[in-house]
């Protein structure tokens, strides 16, 4: 398992996210946030991981690959969802039903590929994995959160990182999945 790719993968389809942190933050404690979003985050990546699971026991490895079609499609697709930080609930749901509705569709299109080709055992490593990313973020998003100079370089260069990470996981995808050389092997 390349820890690498799961740690740019979580970086990649949370970076958005992490603008969205800056408000809960601001409102909610820090352990309610962490509690939400780590919630969140395990309720996409187990359903990445057997929705994967489920189209592996159909499709060969190789063809899995076309999956890095999602990531690169999600960075070419202009998909801005705002947070208009309206509620009345609890700050643990409050953050769970955010990211929930903010990150679904991105989080299931860019793990889906990365952890299809888990073994269960390396799943739920990634698990404990993800949850201390997601910790470590909230952490350091609270400390800098306040940064005037932060604020500045999120709202400018963000979604033009977040675009390019996500091709970079795409085209990752397809590498690792061996989808080039059959491609290859047939054009030959």
């Amino acid at each position: 398992m390349n820890w690498w790719i799961i740690l740019i993968t979580f970086l990649a389809v949370n970076l958005d996210f992490f603008v969205i942190l800056l408000f809960l933050l601001n409102r909610y404690r820090v352990k309610d946030v962490i509690i939400g979003y780590v919630i969140g985050l395990i309720i996409l990546i187990t359903i990445s991981f057997f929705v994967g699971k489920l189209l592996g026991l159909f499709l060969p490895e190789w063809v899995l690959g076309f999956l890095g079609i999602l990531p690169i499609y999600m960075a070419l697709h202009d998909n801005d969802e705002e947070f208009n930080g309206k509620t009345n609930t609890r700050p643990v749901l409050t953050t769970l039903i955010t990211y929930l509705a903010v990150c679904s569709g991105c989080n299931l299109s860019i793990f889906l590929p990365i952890l299809t080709v888990l073994s269960y055992n390396r799943f739920l490593l990634t698990i404990p994995f993800v949850i201390i990313l997601a910790i470590i973020a909230v952490i350091i998003i609270k400390l800098v959160g306040n940064l005037p100079v932060v604020n500045r370089l999120m709202e400018r260069y963000s979604e033009i990182l977040m675009k390019v990470i996500y091709i970079g996981v795409g085209l990752y995808v397809f590498w690792d999945s061996d989808l080039i050389r059959h491609l290859f092997k047939l054009l030959v």
